[in-house]
């Protein structure tokens, strides 16, 4: 087991959906197998996943078993990976305002599958395996609506909010951002931690942490003040 996971009992996002899980499958019969299969039975929160992530973006050249191989492969050999998922869904947890708890972001909410997904491909483009990590990004692209560069670097609690049409360059993007439907960000820039870019808007140049950014191009329509 990698030692940036941690142990299920210090785990509380992932007691906290195996607890909701457990209510949910007692309440509706037609998703028990489901929830059982993919949550009920994983030992962790990265194993259940590889499941999720692998049933949506399985096609005849990817394989359900090799990409649950990949998913697995990419959180336990990054020492941040554990931290970084979990600060994720935090986010989508703390942020959006449809979330009242874990389990159905982490289940279907698509710019988080698209997120989590792009973590993969990144680490296979640091493995210098850049084709499959191309593929691996086209195949996202197809399924979630969410075109992120293999190369583009994410921070941690990001929230994608709607995601739909979403593209990112080659982008380094800084901690606790939050990303509206439909905007693109391109080019070799970074975005500050803490920056919110409103749905639709196309960013081209590099905007200082806790900026509001908004438009075609992207304008910094105000600058909040953002946690050290």
């Amino acid at each position: 087991m990698s030692t940036n996971t941690p142990h299920s009992a210090h785990d509380p996002i992932w007691t906290a959906i195996r607890a909701e899980t457990w209510s949910e499958q007692e309440r509706d019969a037609y998703l028990r197998q489901y929830l059982t299969t993919t949550i009920l039975k994983s030992k962790r929160l990265e194993d259940a996943l590889g499941l999720i992530l692998s049933a949506k973006l399985k096609s005849d050249s990817l394989i359900p078993e090799l990409l649950n191989s990949l998913v697995n492969q990419a959180l336990v050999q990054s020492s941040t990976a554990g931290t970084v998922l979990r600060r994720d869904l935090q986010a989508l947890r703390d942020r959006d305002p449809e979330s009242d708890g874990f389990l159905v972001p982490f289940l279907f909410v698509r710019g988080f599958h698209a997120l989590q997904s792009h973590r993969v491909s990144h680490w296979l483009w640091n493995q210098d395996r850049q084709l499959l990590a191309r593929h691996l990004q086209n195949r996202i692209s197809d399924v979630f609506g969410v075109d992120i560069y293999p190369a583009a670097q994410i921070g941690s609690g990001i929230l994608m909010d709607h995601a739909t049409g979403i593209v990112i360059g080659e982008a380094i993007i800084g901690d606790d951002v939050v990303i509206g439907a439909g905007a693109k960000i391109l080019g070799k820039i970074e975005i500050g931690h803490g920056t919110r870019i409103e749905a639709g808007s196309v960013v081209v140049e590099s905007v200082p942490p806790g900026s509001v950014v908004t438009g075609v191009p992207g304008r910094v329509e105000a600058v909040r003040q953002t946690m050290q």
